[in-house]
């Protein structure tokens, strides 16, 4: 089993930055491919991106391409996402997730394990 927890989400003004940290604990070593997942209220859960075992492979969303910036460090059981330039539309429950396989992928129901979430406030 393992466990995942989200940190860093806050109220910040458009323009400005964050970063959101996922810590992992329990069976670490099952936590392979990683990614972070957005839900804005009254929208669908939505892919922001993922990032390899390695760290060699990322993918991004269109909406995320050029602002964040997803990282891991294994030996810390964490994983980061930088967000710079924000948008109102950033605002959203930011979401942690991880597999125990090392295929990515896009696709929120193929993910094992999930933290609780962070609150992103944009304000305009």
């Amino acid at each position: 089993q393992v466990q995942l927890v989200e940190s860093g989400g806050g109220l910040v003004q458009a323009g400005g930055s964050l970063r959101l940290s996922c810590a992992a604990s329990g069976r670490t070593f099952s936590s392979r491919a990683m990614g972070w997942f957005r839900q804005a209220p009254g929208k669908e859960r939505e892919f922001v991106a993922w990032i390899s075992w390695s760290g060699s492979s990322i993918d991004y969303a269109d909406s995320a391409k050029g602002r964040f910036t997803i990282s891991r460090d294994n030996a810390k059981n964490l994983m980061y996402l930088q967000m710079s330039s924000l948008k109102p539309d950033d605002t959203a429950v930011y979401y942690c997730a991880a597999r125990q396989v090392l295929a990515v992928t896009r696709l929120w129901e193929l993910y094992d394990y999930w933290g609780q979430g962070t609150q992103v406030t944009v304000s305009s």
